[in-house]
Order: structure tokens, then sequence, then C-alpha cells
């Protein structure tokens, strides 16, 4: 038994290295932007007014005539909430995730919302490690999130 349930830890730790998540608040469901705005009115409010992350559909958008379907599938990863994770699936199955959102930095809140916002059960304040899944010298060289991350981009 010890050795299967160290066999099952490794396993998952493995998978979610090989995902870029580093932490095991990202394992869950995705509820959407809105249903987080219940409580955080104020930041939902300042992050769909400021952020262009917040409105990414809209880059998406334009560009997928021109792209093959797993070049598409490529975006979604970074400019969508939870591609692959039980979040996004495409604009019309899951319009609330086709942007990136809430719980892009902050890890998916179903568990967060139904515990009457336990802090412990969000990624309260993100680290640059998930902001690296996205943004690195790969796709993005000269994006510096730094500031976003410790000012808050909300």
């Amino acid at each position: 038994m010890r050795v299967f349930l160290l066999g099952l830890f490794f396993g998952m730790l493995g998978l979610c290295m090989s995902y870029g998540l580093p932490d095991a608040v990202f394992a869950g469901d995705y509820i959407g932007s809105k249903s987080c705005a219940e409580c955080h009115e104020k930041e939902y409010a300042t992050f769909i007014k400021y952020s262009k992350k917040a409105h990414s559909w809209k880059g998406i958008s334009k560009m997928l005539p021109k792209l093959e379907a797993d070049e598409q599938q490529s975006c979604y990863t970074c400019h969508t909430t939870g591609y692959k994770q039980g979040g996004f699936v495409s604009y019309a199955q899951t319009p609330d995730f086709a942007d990136v959102g809430c719980e892009t930095c902050h890890g998916p809140g179903q568990k967060h919302a139904e515990r009457e916002g336990d802090p412990s059960l969000i990624q309260r304040v993100p680290t640059v490690s998930s902001c690296t899944r996205c943004h690195n010298s790969q796709r993005v060289k000269d994006f510096n999130y730094k500031p976003l991350l410790h000012s808050g981009a909300h």
C-alpha cells in the first residue's frame, strides 16, 4: 500500500510539473470570473476595466482564421482560463472561460467559493512560477509581468 501511495504521489507530482502547475491549489474546478465578482466586486471591476487579459479573446478571435487547429490550441493554453484543466473547451461551449480570468492567476475557485471564501483554498498572491507558465522567454521575450505581480493587477 505504501508503494502504491508513493507511486500515486510522484505520478501526480510529475503530471503537475509537466503541465507547469507548481501549486496544488491549481487542481480543482473552475467557476468563472463572474462568480468571483459576487464577493470581490471591486477587484473584478478594476480587472475588467484595466486588464488586457480580461479581454484576451478579442485578440484570439482575430488570429484564429489564420491558424491551423493545433496552432489555435496552443494559443488557448495561455490566452483562456483553464484550458485542458476543466475550464475553457471552446467559445461555443464555455464562453465564460474564453478570456484570461481571475482563476488563471489564482487557481480554480469552486472549493474557495463553496467554503465561504476560505483563503487557504485559493492562490491569494500569485507566484512568479505561476506567471512564467505563459510569460517566459520562449513565448514573450519582452513582457515585464513583475510590476503587475507585485502591485496587484486589480
